[in-house]
């Protein structure tokens, strides 16, 4: 006999979104209404809801490097998150998301939500002074400065000491 779970029980995922730069107010609150209903269809329960803002990426995706950033914290089950996962996809304006399972087995009816934690807040459209960075700043053109570099990028001139140190017992440096 298939092992079933009660109906007050279900599992805890989060799933984090990430919006291109310039999606407007209206777009912003149309994909998270949309949510809602998915999440009420398939009897789910949103628990939490955070703008994050906008922000930049680790890596370009879709030619943007910064995203608006939405995360999501609900309880349901598989079928919710393939539908919410469905959804996400079907939406022009998101160019990524992720989904975790957080806790598998959480009661239902014990988990209190606060309605100013479920409140929707959209991000306003960048302004002007929020340019994008341009391609010669990126690369180091621009006279002055200098491209960042990863540590191990860095030259040996980079470094403050050029003094290597040999800690091999039995060595003198």
């Amino acid at each position: 006999m298939p092992e079933t779970q009660s109906p007050a029980k279900a599992r805890e995922y989060e799933t984090i979104y990430i919006l291109k730069p310039d999606v407007a107010r209206d777009a912003q609150e149309k994909i998270a209404s949309r949510l809602n209903e998915v999440l009420a269809r398939e009897n789910g329960k949103l628990t939490l809801i955070e703008n994050w803002g906008r922000r930049p990426l680790a890596y370009p995706v879709a030619k943007c490097r910064r995203g608006v950033y939405v995360y999501l914290k609900y309880l349901g089950g598989g079928a919710l998150v393939s539908e919410i996962e469905r959804n996400l996809r079907l939406v022009d304006d998101v160019i990524k998301y992720q989904t975790v399972l957080m806790n598998p087995d959480v009661d239902a009816g014990s988990v209190t939500v606060n309605e100013e934690d479920v409140k929707f807040e959209a991000v306003e459209l960048p302004t002007e002074e929020e340019p994008e960075e341009s391609l010669e700043r990126r690369l180091g053109l621009i006279e002055g400065e200098r491209p960042r570099q990863d540590e191990s990028e860095m030259d040996a001139d980079d470094y403050e000491s050029n003094e290597v140190i040999n800690d091999v017992p039995g060595t003198e440096n």
